[in-house]
């Protein structure tokens, strides 16, 4: 059962999947629409789900779920994982490799690989209070104020110099 992410309330479980690349105006309203229509049909053995999505900076899609509804079970969690695979595919994108890691450099978003990360730490070109996307946070309240924060406060800390 879709709602609108605002309605979700700060406990919502969130997942959230990188793009390798911006999305594109059009491929931003084919993946909302087909969002809305996976979440109006995703149920957890039988029982609705309420949940929704965002798009962050047109290369984040975030799904959420009010576990005060329902709580998700381990089918439905793979059946969002098989919805995120049939994106991937039809827009030809990787939204799930959790070895690349994203960072702003002033206002544009990187995407490199954790290795590449890593190097560019060790060169200091990463400091402290670069701005990465944890992408390990997993309620709306903690995507909401603990996602977009200086790398110093996230796990991406262990790599500074």
């Amino acid at each position: 059962m879709f709602t609108q992410y605002k309605n979700l309330p700060n406990n919502s479980r969130v997942w959230i999947y990188q793009s390798d690349r911006e999305f594109t105006k059009q491929e931003i309203e084919l993946i909302s629409e087909k969002a809305e229509e996976f979440i109006n049909s995703w149920t957890r053995h039988g029982d609705d789900l309420k949940g929704s999505f965002t798009i962050k900076y047109n290369q984040f899609l975030v799904l959420a779920v009010d576990e005060s509804f329902n709580n998700v079970s381990g089918c439905s969690i793979d059946s969002s994982v098989r919805f995120v695979q049939e994106l991937e595919q039809q827009f030809n994108i990787d939204l799930m490799n959790k070895m690349n890691v994203t960072f702003k450099d002033e206002q544009h978003i990187n995407l490199v690989k954790l290795s590449d990360f890593q190097k560019f730490a060790k060169a200091q070109k990463i400091t402290p209070e670069t701005i990465v996307f944890n992408n390990m946070v997993n309620t709306k309240q903690d995507f909401e104020n603990n996602w977009e924060v200086p790398a110093k406060q996230s796990w991406h800390k262990r790599f500074l110099v």
